[in-house]
Protein backbone atom coordinates (compact mmCIF):
# COMPACT_ATOMS: atom_id res chain seq x y z
CA UNK A 1 0.00 0.00 0.00
CA UNK A 2 2.93 1.92 0.31
CA UNK A 3 4.57 1.74 -2.48
CA UNK A 4 0.92 2.86 -4.76
CA UNK A 5 0.42 5.78 -2.37
CA UNK A 6 1.88 8.84 -4.63
CA UNK A 7 1.12 6.57 -7.72
CA UNK A 8 -2.75 8.62 -8.43
CA UNK A 9 -0.13 11.92 -8.65
CA UNK A 10 1.70 11.10 -11.23
CA UNK A 11 1.31 12.14 -14.86
CA UNK A 12 -0.71 9.82 -17.02
CA UNK A 13 0.83 8.99 -19.92
CA UNK A 14 -0.39 6.77 -23.38
CA UNK A 15 2.03 4.86 -25.15
CA UNK A 16 5.17 7.59 -23.86
CA UNK A 17 2.86 10.44 -23.86
CA UNK A 18 1.86 12.42 -21.00
CA UNK A 19 -2.23 13.38 -22.02
CA UNK A 20 -2.65 15.96 -19.24
CA UNK A 21 -3.48 18.20 -21.62
CA UNK A 22 -6.46 16.58 -22.79
CA UNK A 23 -7.46 15.82 -19.00
CA UNK A 24 -7.33 19.31 -18.70
CA UNK A 25 -9.60 20.01 -21.41
CA UNK A 26 -12.02 17.64 -20.93
CA UNK A 27 -14.21 19.73 -18.15
CA UNK A 28 -14.70 22.35 -20.48
CA UNK A 29 -16.90 19.63 -22.24
CA UNK A 30 -19.20 19.52 -18.86
CA UNK A 31 -20.25 23.33 -19.98
CA UNK A 32 -22.24 23.32 -23.46
CA UNK A 33 -22.69 26.46 -24.71
CA UNK A 34 -26.65 26.92 -25.25
CA UNK A 35 -27.88 26.76 -28.41
CA UNK A 36 -32.00 26.84 -28.02
CA UNK A 37 -34.39 29.09 -27.15
CA UNK A 38 -35.32 26.95 -23.74
CA UNK A 39 -32.63 25.48 -22.22
CA UNK A 40 -32.73 21.95 -20.33
CA UNK A 41 -32.72 21.75 -16.43
CA UNK A 42 -29.17 20.73 -16.54
CA UNK A 43 -27.90 24.05 -18.27
CA UNK A 44 -30.58 26.04 -16.99
CA UNK A 45 -29.19 25.34 -13.11
CA UNK A 46 -25.38 25.74 -14.37
CA UNK A 47 -26.12 28.60 -15.39
CA UNK A 48 -28.05 30.13 -12.44
CA UNK A 49 -25.14 28.71 -10.30
CA UNK A 50 -22.75 30.68 -12.45
CA UNK A 51 -24.61 34.04 -12.16
CA UNK A 52 -25.87 33.82 -8.09
CA UNK A 53 -21.26 33.05 -8.07
CA UNK A 54 -20.91 36.01 -10.07
CA UNK A 55 -22.80 38.19 -8.88
CA UNK A 56 -21.57 37.44 -5.19
CA UNK A 57 -18.07 37.44 -6.81
CA UNK A 58 -18.48 40.82 -8.37
CA UNK A 59 -20.40 43.38 -6.08
CA UNK A 60 -17.27 44.79 -4.56
CA UNK A 61 -15.69 45.69 -7.67
CA UNK A 62 -15.87 48.74 -9.99
CA UNK A 63 -16.64 48.61 -13.69
CA UNK A 64 -12.60 47.86 -14.40
CA UNK A 65 -12.37 44.81 -11.97
CA UNK A 66 -15.76 43.91 -13.55
CA UNK A 67 -14.36 43.24 -16.64
CA UNK A 68 -12.12 40.54 -15.36
CA UNK A 69 -15.72 38.66 -14.47
CA UNK A 70 -15.56 35.84 -17.75
CA UNK A 71 -12.42 35.40 -16.40
CA UNK A 72 -13.17 34.97 -12.29
CA UNK A 73 -16.11 32.59 -13.31
CA UNK A 74 -14.18 30.25 -16.02
CA UNK A 75 -11.68 29.85 -13.12
CA UNK A 76 -13.72 28.69 -10.77
CA UNK A 77 -15.52 26.14 -13.11
CA UNK A 78 -12.01 25.18 -13.99
CA UNK A 79 -11.03 24.40 -10.65
CA UNK A 80 -14.25 23.03 -9.64
CA UNK A 81 -15.04 20.64 -11.89
CA UNK A 82 -10.90 19.42 -12.02
CA UNK A 83 -11.26 18.59 -8.25
CA UNK A 84 -14.79 17.01 -8.75
CA UNK A 85 -13.57 14.52 -11.95
CA UNK A 86 -10.25 14.18 -9.39
CA UNK A 87 -12.41 12.37 -6.61
CA UNK A 88 -13.90 9.67 -9.27
CA UNK A 89 -11.77 6.15 -9.24
CA UNK A 90 -8.66 5.64 -11.05
CA UNK A 91 -8.80 9.43 -12.34
CA UNK A 92 -5.84 12.09 -12.40
CA UNK A 93 -6.26 15.78 -10.89
CA UNK A 94 -4.21 17.95 -12.36
CA UNK A 95 -4.86 20.43 -9.33
CA UNK A 96 -2.50 18.17 -6.89
CA UNK A 97 0.25 19.59 -9.21
CA UNK A 98 2.17 22.48 -7.87
CA UNK A 99 3.40 23.41 -10.99
CA UNK A 100 0.15 23.42 -12.63
CA UNK A 101 -1.26 25.73 -9.85
CA UNK A 102 1.71 28.48 -9.79
CA UNK A 103 1.08 28.44 -13.85
CA UNK A 104 -2.16 29.59 -12.81
CA UNK A 105 -2.03 31.81 -9.87
CA UNK A 106 1.64 33.97 -11.45
CA UNK A 107 -0.17 35.11 -14.38
CA UNK A 108 -3.40 35.92 -12.53
CA UNK A 109 -1.16 37.36 -9.55
CA UNK A 110 0.75 39.19 -12.05
CA UNK A 111 -2.27 40.95 -13.91
CA UNK A 112 -3.72 42.14 -10.94
CA UNK A 113 -0.64 43.82 -9.94
CA UNK A 114 0.21 45.16 -13.68
CA UNK A 115 -3.75 46.39 -13.59
CA UNK A 116 -2.64 48.36 -10.09
CA UNK A 117 0.44 49.91 -11.32
CA UNK A 118 -0.96 51.22 -14.27
CA UNK A 119 -4.46 52.38 -12.80
CA UNK A 120 -3.28 53.36 -9.32
CA UNK A 121 0.03 53.89 -9.43
CA UNK A 122 0.34 55.96 -5.90
CA UNK A 123 -1.72 53.89 -4.09
CA UNK A 124 -0.06 50.44 -5.28
CA UNK A 125 3.46 51.97 -3.69
CA UNK A 126 2.14 53.24 -0.81
CA UNK A 127 1.25 49.36 0.11
CA UNK A 128 5.31 49.00 0.32
CA UNK A 129 4.99 52.07 3.23
CA UNK A 130 2.30 52.31 5.41
CA UNK A 131 1.61 55.76 6.39
CA UNK A 132 3.49 57.19 9.59
CA UNK A 133 5.55 55.01 9.74
CA UNK A 134 9.21 55.68 11.40
CA UNK A 135 12.21 56.70 9.05
CA UNK A 136 14.78 53.86 10.79
CA UNK A 137 12.37 51.06 9.61
CA UNK A 138 11.40 51.80 6.02
CA UNK A 139 13.58 50.23 4.69
CA UNK A 140 12.49 47.02 6.67
CA UNK A 141 9.09 47.58 5.79
CA UNK A 142 9.46 48.07 2.16
CA UNK A 143 11.99 44.39 2.37
CA UNK A 144 8.84 43.10 4.20
CA UNK A 145 6.19 44.13 1.96
CA UNK A 146 7.80 43.46 -0.86
CA UNK A 147 8.00 39.79 0.27
CA UNK A 148 4.57 39.86 1.29
CA UNK A 149 3.78 40.58 -2.33
CA UNK A 150 6.01 37.81 -4.11
CA UNK A 151 4.56 35.18 -1.53
CA UNK A 152 0.85 35.74 -2.81
CA UNK A 153 1.10 33.15 -5.84
CA UNK A 154 3.05 31.07 -3.97
CA UNK A 155 0.47 31.09 -1.22
CA UNK A 156 -2.60 30.54 -4.06
CA UNK A 157 -0.73 27.44 -5.48
CA UNK A 158 0.31 25.89 -2.14
CA UNK A 159 -3.11 26.18 -0.53
CA UNK A 160 -4.83 24.45 -3.14
CA UNK A 161 -2.54 21.79 -4.17
CA UNK A 162 -1.76 20.64 -0.02
CA UNK A 163 -5.71 20.82 0.18
CA UNK A 164 -6.30 18.56 -2.63
CA UNK A 165 -3.64 16.55 -2.00
CA UNK A 166 -4.11 15.89 1.41
CA UNK A 167 -7.84 14.67 0.97
CA UNK A 168 -6.35 12.09 -1.96
CA UNK A 169 -4.06 10.86 0.41
CA UNK A 170 -6.67 10.39 3.55
CA UNK A 171 -9.40 8.53 1.44
CA UNK A 172 -6.44 6.38 0.24
CA UNK A 173 -5.16 5.65 3.51
CA UNK A 174 -8.37 4.54 5.18
CA UNK A 175 -9.45 2.64 1.76
CA UNK A 176 -6.64 0.69 2.30
CA UNK A 177 -7.23 0.60 6.14
CA UNK A 178 -10.84 -0.77 5.57
CA UNK A 179 -9.72 -3.19 2.78
CA UNK A 180 -7.21 -4.42 5.30
CA UNK A 181 -9.51 -4.65 8.38
CA UNK A 182 -11.94 -6.75 6.51
CA UNK A 183 -10.10 -9.92 7.54
CA UNK A 184 -9.36 -9.17 10.89
CA UNK A 185 -12.26 -7.35 11.93
CA UNK A 186 -15.92 -7.25 10.29
CA UNK A 187 -17.12 -4.21 12.89
CA UNK A 188 -14.39 -2.27 12.90
CA UNK A 189 -14.41 -2.37 8.98
CA UNK A 190 -17.41 -1.42 8.60
CA UNK A 191 -17.27 1.47 10.44
CA UNK A 192 -13.84 2.22 8.87
CA UNK A 193 -16.01 2.17 6.03
CA UNK A 194 -18.40 4.27 6.88
CA UNK A 195 -15.57 7.16 7.82
CA UNK A 196 -14.32 6.69 4.30
CA UNK A 197 -17.49 7.73 3.34
CA UNK A 198 -17.84 10.99 5.62
CA UNK A 199 -14.61 11.72 4.53
CA UNK A 200 -15.96 11.50 0.71
CA UNK A 201 -18.42 13.73 1.33
CA UNK A 202 -16.26 16.12 2.93
CA UNK A 203 -14.00 15.81 0.16
CA UNK A 204 -17.11 16.80 -2.60
CA UNK A 205 -17.51 20.29 -0.60
CA UNK A 206 -13.76 20.61 -0.01
CA UNK A 207 -13.13 20.34 -3.87
CA UNK A 208 -15.47 23.21 -4.34
CA UNK A 209 -14.76 25.22 -1.47
CA UNK A 210 -11.52 25.24 -2.55
CA UNK A 211 -11.95 26.33 -5.87
CA UNK A 212 -14.31 29.01 -4.89
CA UNK A 213 -11.07 30.33 -2.22
CA UNK A 214 -8.62 30.09 -5.32
CA UNK A 215 -10.98 32.37 -7.04
CA UNK A 216 -12.33 34.89 -4.27
CA UNK A 217 -8.37 35.38 -3.34
CA UNK A 218 -7.43 35.93 -7.02
CA UNK A 219 -11.02 38.67 -6.89
CA UNK A 220 -9.13 40.30 -3.51
CA UNK A 221 -5.62 40.74 -4.86
CA UNK A 222 -8.20 42.59 -8.57
CA UNK A 223 -9.91 44.85 -5.81
CA UNK A 224 -7.26 46.08 -3.90
CA UNK A 225 -5.76 47.27 -7.50
CA UNK A 226 -8.59 48.38 -9.00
Amino acid sequence: MNENLFTSFTTPTMMGLPIVILIIMFPSILFPSPNRLINNRLVSLQQWLVQLTAKQMLTIHNHKGQTWALMLMSLILFIGSTNLLGLLPHSFTPTTQLSMNLGMAIPLWAGTVVTGFRHKTKASLAHFLPQGTPIALIPMLVIIETISLFIQPMALAVRLTANITAGHLLMHLIGGAALALTSISTSIALITFIILILLTILEFAVALIQAYVFTLLVSLYLHDNT
